[in-house]
């Protein structure tokens, strides 16, 4: 739900009132085109917000989000791909959804509601900038908005005790399952078994919650401004990213190419990175790219941002530059352990070239740091051997000439 959150203020089915049904991805297996959490609002009159799938199911979606406004009912409907009949609706791709079906209005999720807590939180992107929303899908409904998922507490929430129906072990066993899922900023289907009262049956049904939890932007720090800094820059807010370009030199700092950055900071980097640190504005989400190329400047900032809980640490280079860098690292007293969290030289070995090729290079390795399972073919260049780039006819280099002294090197 909270990926139509932007829109709610301007479509018109939500801002006229009209009787509306949401439909949520809950639930996915094999090859599906949209994450969990995923929604899609179908007004009374037939109007649609939003996919989920691209078009596989959304007009039997349409055709039971119309169904659960006639009779005020939720309903779980199930897709997925049949081999024996051509015809059936389901999901060309071959995997399998869960889609829940389920009229707006009730308490917690009304539209109009929606709209007002997130409309003063919106980012100039127009998502908002910290929301998470907990939904109660079984047959008692109801839904939470958390306006601050970072620091919620299940124990210290009158609302979730209110969904929940007041139980405390109810409340304890949810917050296991709930404070991790929130402070991640990830979606996630959460059952619980009901509340037991005194000598009588338990609910038949268990408690089933549906999270969807929005952090505000992960950050990218990008340590040199040079070209390739100015091409990792729209890479890097492509994907979602706060950006910040930091550079200890104001005649480089100051160009107009970085004014895109959400950050640009003239300052040591290693000083910027631990003060930043201090300050609670680093996360484990945060990854950190070290493009300066210049052993004053990246092995303090390396010592630094090792000793940190951070997503991704890269730091440009050839490999005998890599080698001088760990040897300073070790010299310093930064542990071999820590070392293995360094990529370095950075990047997936894709013979990135160019500075944009570099900065393509560099995003495809941070996703892949987030997935290692989905590696394949070309790895990273930190778990390589050999010349970092690879002749090709338009780049050749002459036979007195090694590759790391090449023309096509010259990044490194």
């Amino acid at each position: 739900m909270l990926d139509l959150m932007p829109s709610l203020g301007t479509w018109r089915p939500a801002v006229s009132g009209e009787r509306c049904a949401v439909a949520t991805i809950v639930a996915a297996g094999g090859s599906v085109p949209r994450p969990l959490g995923t929604s899609m609002l179908v007004s009374e009159h037939g109007d649609v917000l939003g996919s989920l799938s691209g078009g596989c199911v959304e007009g039997a979606v349409v055709e039971a989000a119309l169904e659960a406004m006639r009779d005020g009912g939720s309903r779980l409907e199930s897709f997925g791909y049949s081999a024996e009949d051509a015809f059936a609706v389901g999901l060309t791709c071959g995997g399998e959804l869960e889609v829940h079906i389920q009229p707006t209005g009730v308490a917690g999720l009304d539209l109009a509601a929606l709209n007002a807590v997130s409309g003063g939180m919106n980012t100039a992107s127009g998502w908002p900038s910290s929301m998470a929303l907990i939904r109660r899908l079984d047959a008692a409904g109801g839904a939470v908005v958390v306006p601050d998922p970072a620091v919620f507490s299940a124990a210290g929430s009158q609302e979730l005790s209110d969904l929940l129906g007041g139980d405390a072990g109810v409340i304890r066993a949810a917050a296991a399952q709930l404070e991790p899922l929130l402070r991640g900023g990830r979606a996630g289907l959460v059952r619980l078994a009901p509340a037991e009262g005194c000598g009588t049956v338990p609910e038949p049904e268990p408690i089933t919650l549906f999270v969807e939890s929005r952090l505000p932007a992960a950050r990218m720090l990008i340590f040199g401004a040079n070209d390739f800094g100015a091409a990792l820059l729209p890479a890097g807010k492509l994907l979602g990213y706060d950006v910040t370009v930091c550079d200890a030199r104001p005649a480089f700092s100051s160009q107009g190419r970085f004014l895109a950055a959400d950050h640009l900071v003239t300052d040591w980097p290693h000083r910027y990175l631990a003060a930043e640190s201090a300050a609670g504005r680093i996360d484990s989400r945060t990854v950190v790219c070290v493009l300066t190329h210049d052993p004053k400047f990246d092995i303090p900032l390396l010592e630094t941002a090792l000793a940190l809980d951070l997503a991704y640490v890269g730091a440009m280079g050839s490999r005998r530059s890599h080698r001088q860098r760990i040897d300073g690292l070790l010299a310093n007293g930064t542990q071999a352990e820590a070392l293995e969290r360094l990529h370095s030289p950075i990047g997936l070995d894709l013979g990135a070239v160019t500075p944009a090729e570099v900065a393509v290079s560099i995003t495809a390795e941070i996703l892949t740091s987030r997935a290692p399972q989905a590696t394949s073919g070309r790895g990273s260049l930190k778990d390589g051997t050999g010349p970092i780039h690879h002749s090709t006819p338009e780049t050749r280099t002459p036979d007195h000439s090694t590759p790391e002294h090449s023309k096509v090197t010259q990044w490194t």
